[in-house]
């Protein structure tokens, strides 16, 4: 009896010296962004697929981060952090260390990870033995914290895949054997954002687009379905950002309201990040304020809900249009843009998921009293949960969307 208790007690000590592991999970998860896709788009276009998916799976509208645009957002989706805090405030910002302007279209900024700051999931994954795989998600393709995502492919990379393509990579990523299968993919599809800026988000030609996206993750739903493990994959579609109608009359031009030798740089359209030469902060301010139509803050001064304007990639002052309206130097040929306040319902998106971790024909809330009770800073803690990997510390809350799992 005595040497059972001295064994009992030395495993205790063995166990309780051992630090405790969440195992990874058995299932897989899938993760689709159609940029673009407002978040009511089902009720105005016929997408068969996505309706369905709120039958046997979860369906929410989903709040982005401010501004409302596709770098920002995107990179916010895969490190859990607002914009503010990952440093892409913008999809172009100046910044002052460096002294040079990010461009998401400069392959010189572009693919330099001083830039990206945070960690993405992906990156939190293979930290802790999980595999991962990417098909243009932003920031895959850029070493942020020397890590690429187990499979990756850089975005001017020639060729260049075609929509198609990229279905048939999520499909072969999910199709290797045990071994070297990701147990996490994420794939980018630039549609319908490009249609809803140049026809606008209520538009045949959106239409028309919307419709074919929504039948092409129909038929990569059904491949993955079809596979032997199908049945264990949890399969994601969302969005970075929604569509708003712009026209020339709802136009402000940068040079009508500012006076000459006033500011270093103005950079971006909506939000206008400005640079304010030494000693005319408060006058331009000033004279902002009395301009209808713009929101005008000084850095550090936008209010709260907006969680931004902290960041030193942004300058003195920050001016952001009313829904709707332009704030640039010239107005726009396009007649749909985003970039606006996520508290806007047009600039909300879309959420699906289906999969063995989720709930059945569940809609999430999208406020709790006055609070938005779903908001896209929350995926990367909700990836983490479901491939069983611990978290970096984020913006994002777990809590907040825990009830959409089993």
């Amino acid at each position: 009896m005595r040497n059972f208790r001295l064994f009992l007690l030395l495993s205790l000590l063995l166990l309780a010296a051992v630090p405790s592991c969440k195992p990874v999970r058995d299932n897989y998860t899938v993760v689709i962004s159609l940029d673009g896709f407002r978040w009511d788009y089902p009720d105005y276009y016929n997408t068969t697929f996505l309706d369905s998916i709120e039958a046997v799976g979860v369906s929410a509208r989903m709040e982005p981060s401010f501004p409302a645009s596709t770098f920002p957002n995107h990179y916010t989706l895969a490190t859990g952090l607002v914009p503010d805090h990952h440093g892409l405030v913008n999809n172009s910002f100046w910044h002052p260390q460096k002294q040079y302007k990010y461009s998401m279209g400069d392959s010189l900024c572009r693919y330099n990870p001083d830039y990206y700051l945070g960690e993405p999931v992906w990156t939190t994954a293979q930290r802790q033995g999980v595999k991962t795989g990417n098909v243009y998600w932003v920031g895959s393709d850029i070493p942020i914290k020397d890590s690429h995502p187990t499979y990756w492919r850089k975005w001017d990379e020639d060729p260049h895949w075609t929509f198609e393509e990229r279905v048939d990579e999520v499909v072969r990523l999910m199709s290797l054997p045990e071994q070297d299968r990701p147990h996490l993919v994420m794939a980018y599809f630039d549609e319908p954002d490009h249609t809803g800026h140049e026809y606008g988000p209520i538009s045949p030609e959106t239409k028309a687009m919307a419709e074919h996206m929504d039948s092409l993750m129909h038929s990569l739903y059904l491949r993955l379905k079809a596979l032997p493990y199908g049945n264990k994959i949890n399969f994601i579609v969302l969005s970075d950002h929604g569509m708003e109608e712009i026209s020339p009359e709802r136009f402000i031009g940068w040079y009508d309201v500012i006076p000459e030798g006033w500011t270093e740089r103005i950079i971006a359209h909506s939000p206008t990040s400005i640079f304010v030469k030494e000693g005319y902060v408060d006058s331009l301010y000033n004279r902002l304020k009395e301009v209808k139509h713009i929101n005008v803050w000084k850095h550090g001064e936008v209010p709260e809900e907006l969680n931004y304007g902290t960041s030193d990639h942004l300058g003195e002052l920050i001016v952001a249009p009313d829904l709707g309206w332009q704030f640039a130097a010239h107005p726009s040929k396009n007649k749909g843009a985003h970039g606006y306040s996520p508290k806007e319902t047009d600039m909300m998106v879309i959420f699906r998921a289906v999969g063995p971790d989720f709930k059945e024909g569940y809609e999430a809330p999208y406020t709790e009293g006055e609070l938005s009770a779903f908001r896209n800073v929350d995926i990367y803690p909700l990836l983490c949960e479901l491939l069983g990997v611990k978290p970096a510390p984020v913006d994002g809350k777990l809590d907040r969307i825990r009830k959409i799992l089993k």
